[in-house]
């Protein structure tokens, strides 16, 4: 009788073994796919604070355009021409985001410009029981939107072509501009243009 205990615990020995290595690899593999979501979920991050610095460094670098356009009456031919860019803002903010920019492309459309960035994260997946994940990397894409939001009239009082003053009404906000004397473009860069993510 005691040699047939020894015996039954002899056969279940390995059947110990496999079902402890089975538990082990799912864990590995339950944590390598915690890991592969973790990433994914830092690339979205690092792709819209890329797309949302692009957009807002745009929105910076159109007050000189902006202002120019004002005196002879221009700002309808300024808003469908200037030129969006914001991508070099891209680079930096995923970089700070332990990301790459893998591309970075700007589109004009007048009134609602927008900037789509794709980015690859730094670090690979790396597990030990999913194959090639040592050169997977996390991938995610984000679009923001330069939009104008405002409407106007400009007023030439001197009747000389060279426009004195500018109404502007911005939802809820209400400029008067003189294009002589003009304010700071920080102050009101955010009232003429919204910044924002949509979906891709």
């Amino acid at each position: 009788m005691i040699e047939r205990s020894r015996r039954d615990a002899g056969q279940a020995f390995p059947i110990y073994v496999v079902m402890v290595a089975g538990l082990l690899f799912l864990v590995f593999a339950f944590f390598a796919v915690g890991k592969a979501s973790a990433l994914r979920n830092g690339a979205q991050g690092a792709a819209d604070a890329a797309a949302l610095a692009a957009a807002q460094q745009n929105r910076e670098n159109f007050g000189t355009g902006f202002y120019a356009s004002l005196p002879q009456d221009m700002l309808e031919q300024f808003l469908q021409v200037h030129r969006v860019n914001g991508c070099p803002a891209a680079r930096k903010f995923a970089a700070e985001n332990q990301a790459k920019v893998t591309d970075c492309l700007p589109t004009r459309g007048g009134y609602r410009d927008q900037v789509k960035v794709d980015v690859k994260g730094r670090k690979p997946v790396d597990s030990s029981v999913l194959p090639g994940s040592q050169r997977t990397f996390a991938k995610a894409t984000a679009t923001a939107v330069i939009k104008f939001r405002c409407k106007w009239k400009s007023v030439d009082y001197n009747d000389d072509g060279i426009q004195d003053m500018y109404f502007f009404s911005c939802g809820k906000d209400f400029l008067e501009i003189e294009p002589s004397n003009p304010p700071p473009w920080s102050e009101v860069s955010k009232i003429f243009y919204d910044v924002h993510l949509v979906d891709n």
